[in-house]
């Protein structure tokens, strides 16, 4: 088996990119221990309403955030696509590059991972990566998965991985669930804020905010 370090996905609007999602990634890099985090800017996405603001700002928003850190990777396969965007068809598409033995890793939070059920293709994402979930502080995800749907339920139980060393001995297939520190930053919010003339700092990078005023966006959410 390949030695590599995996590499973990973490894919998302960014509407705009804020703290949440860098202090995210930056625990899966720590806890997992992830070569890189390729941080993958939607296009399309089918679950979810349009992004109010454009690809290319998303997508500039993303790399502003992540420059300087050596081991975070902006990926760009997603960002300019115009149809639905399938987070199954990405991984396969980073497989087919990367080749069988390279271990992935896709990072989700809770809320994204309990309607796991409900993405296109789903339970093919299993043989194409590991799931690292990131449950909330007094959320356990355990005590939630009681209420998911069944067949979810039955891939979780198959599947959890007891330590995040598995992680780095098969390429897929696993289950992780991992702490994350209590940040209730959301992009929501962010965009609210900007659009009454509040301040949002603190809240995300000043590079980012700076782009955001510059660029005049989120002025009328």
């Amino acid at each position: 088996m390949d030695k590599s370090q995996p590499i973990g996905i973490f894919g998302g609007t960014f509407d705009p990119v804020h703290f949440g999602h860098l202090r995210l990634a930056q625990e899966a890099l720590e806890q997992c221990r992830l070569g890189s985090v390729r941080f993958m800017p939607a296009g399309t996405p089918p679950h979810r309403a349009v992004p109010l603001a454009e690809a290319q700002h998303r997508l500039n928003m993303v790399r502003l955030a992540t420059a300087g850190h050596s081991a975070f990777v902006v990926d760009e396969r997603e960002v300019h696509r115009t149809d639905k965007c399938y987070t199954v068809d990405s991984l396969q598409s980073l497989r087919d590059e990367l080749g069988e033995l390279q271990p992935l890793c896709l990072l989700l939070g809770s809320d994204a991972f309990l309607q796991l059920h409900a993405w296109h293709q789903w339970q093919r994402l299993f043989a194409l990566a590991h799931v690292v979930v990131m449950q909330r502080p007094g959320r356990p995800l355990g005590n939630a998965m009681q209420q998911a749907d069944t067949v979810l339920q039955a891939e979780y139980g198959t599947r959890l991985a007891p330590a995040c060393s598995v992680l780095h001995e098969a390429s897929c297939g696993h289950i992780l669930v991992l702490d994350m520190p209590q940040l209730d930053i959301s992009a929501t919010d962010i965009r609210k804020r900007v659009s009454q003339q509040k301040s949002a700092r603190y809240l995300l990078p000043d590079v980012v905010a700076q782009y955001i005023e510059t660029n005049k966006l989120y002025k009328t959410c």
